[in-house]
């Protein structure tokens, strides 16, 4: 089977590709970016369809918020750590 269906997961949740400036720090915060947005998505539809009341999704979506603010304070906003002269091992 040359072409395999793509899996479940992979339909569900596509993950887009990360073109911008290449630090270990951004990637990790577009997964988190991509992934918010997925979930995001899933509470809006779980609202417009009736199975979340409004405030539900609110609380929801504040929460989400919350979470990708502290990621993006912890990935973007702290700078990343150095290395000192003095903690290099095998330097004694």
């Amino acid at each position: 089977m040359a072409d395999q269906e793509p899996s479940k997961d992979n339909f569900l949740y596509p993950r887009s590709k990360y073109w911008g400036e290449f630090s270990p720090q951004n990637l990790a915060f577009n997964a988190n970016l991509q992934e918010f947005a997925q979930r995001i998505s899933v509470v809006c539809n779980l609202e417009t369809g009736g199975k979340l009341s409004a405030d539900e999704a609110y609380r929801e979506i504040k929460a989400l918020w919350k979470e990708l603010k502290e990621s993006k304070k912890y990935l973007l906003d702290t700078p990343p750590p150095t290395l000192d002269d003095e903690t290099t091992p095998g330097d004694d």
